[in-house]
């Protein structure tokens, strides 16, 4: 396993010294993130990676765990992947890592740390539980657009940040031009920085399944589209699960998720920043897996439609369980559903609009025009008004 040195300096040199005029300046807000940033995050990084080595001494059994049917679901961001993430979690033959698995337990020596010191908690009454419980009400299940939660499934895209070739990186510092090319992975990344990076990722999907004995793993990353060759040469026997919704439902939502996520850690002078570069790695993210699954058809590959989704999920999903061959579909309830919708609700609830961004309808449908066509989304045209008494024409057909 392998760190990402140079990207992890190369941030911290422009986060110090290179970042007027750009959206991580060194605003007060900026400066208190940074200082908070370098006082916990080495340490624990360095923690961490000696847990890892731990695992190779005392769990070295962990690098023989089968990875069997893991099922990923890709698309652009804002698209149904983390309601349909939501609905799988609930099958207890899938698992997948939560946001505690990823930040406070990535390895099985910190699970089982953690394990021994939960059953101390018990037997006094589980006043750290309880602590952590109102931490997590109070601050990240508070955080807009997209609520986090310590024990709710979240994209394992985090896992990658400790090793540092995570997209995450970018949330926290926000230099576009100083990443590596992570949002056309398989198409610009050099061959030797990709295998580096799935052999990380594979090691920590191992690490998981050996640490639950659950026997599938289900995923979300919106970024793993970028990556579906690399992912199908990495786990052969991978489900795959793209889901693709309206881009003029998606391309605003994404922008304005990822401008809120900027200006947790930093404060840009412009309200959106970023919006061409979004606009085309999302073209990307419509174009490329479609491509990819295209061209290798398969059985264990699913295209769905965000609206086939949300209009009937239980039995879209059954259906793909008997095409995937995964079995005893889970019984949802409908106070499940009501929750899962609820919470979708609330990722959904931002405003924005195309002007503000400096979008038009017309440019959206023009730059999507095959995906447009393709999945037959409704463009959304103004209707033709009539004066009284003259007759609209039917459109052509």
């Amino acid at each position: 396993m392998t760190y990402n040195f140079r990207l992890f300096w190369r941030m911290t040199y422009k986060a110090w010294f290179k970042a007027a005029n750009t959206p991580g300046r060194l605003t007060r807000k900026r400066i208190f993130f940074l200082l908070l940033f370098y006082t916990v995050w080495p340490a624990v990084t360095v923690f961490n990676w000696i847990c890892f080595g731990l695992d190779e001494l005392l769990f070295p059994a962990y690098k023989d765990q089968p990875i069997e049917k893991p099922l990923f679901i890709i698309s652009n961001y804002r698209s149904g992947s983390t309601f349909l993430h939501r609905m799988l979690s609930e099958d207890k033959n899938f698992t997948s890592m939560r946001t505690w698995d990823m930040y406070i337990t990535p390895s099985i020596t910190q699970r089982k740390l953690v394990k021994g010191i939960d059953a101390i908690d018990k037997l006094i009454g589980s006043p750290i539980r309880r602590l952590i419980v109102a931490i997590d009400k109070a601050g990240l299940q508070k955080v807009d657009i997209h609520p986090i939660s310590f024990l709710e499934p979240e994209e394992d895209e985090n896992i990658l940040m400790h090793n540092w070739t995570s997209m995450m990186v970018l949330y926290l510092f926000p230099f576009l031009d100083e990443m590596p090319p992570y949002p056309y992975f398989d198409r610009d990344l050099p061959p030797r920085e990709k295998q580096k990076v799935m052999s990380f990722y594979k090691s920590m999907l191992q690490r998981h399944l050996y640490a639950t004995g659950v026997p599938h793993f289900v995923s979300k990353n919106p970024s793993f589209s970028a990556k579906i060759a690399t992912l199908k040469e990495t786990f052969p026997d991978a489900r795959i699960v793209y889901l693709v919704r309206n881009p003029l439902d998606m391309l605003p939502s994404t922008v304005s998720w990822l401008n809120y996520a900027w200006n947790v850690f930093s404060e840009p002078e412009e309200t959106y920043i970023y919006t061409k570069e979004i606009c085309d790695f999302s073209q990307h993210w419509y174009r490329y897996p479609l491509q990819y699954l295209d061209e290798n058809p398969s059985e264990n590959h699913l295209i769905l439609s965000y609206n086939d989704l949300v209009n009937d999920p239980i039995s879209v999903t059954q259906k793909f369980y008997a095409q995937f061959g995964y079995k005893d579909y889970p019984t949802l309830t409908d106070d499940l559903m009501d929750g899962i919708k609820s919470t979708e609700a609330r990722r959904s609830k931002h405003e924005y609009s195309f002007e503000e961004m400096g979008f038009t309808r017309e440019r959206l449908v023009e730059a999507y025009a095959d995906i447009f066509e393709r999945f037959d989304f409704d463009k959304r045209e103004p209707v033709a008004m009539a004066f009284v008494g003259e007759t609209v024409p039917e459109a052509a057909d």
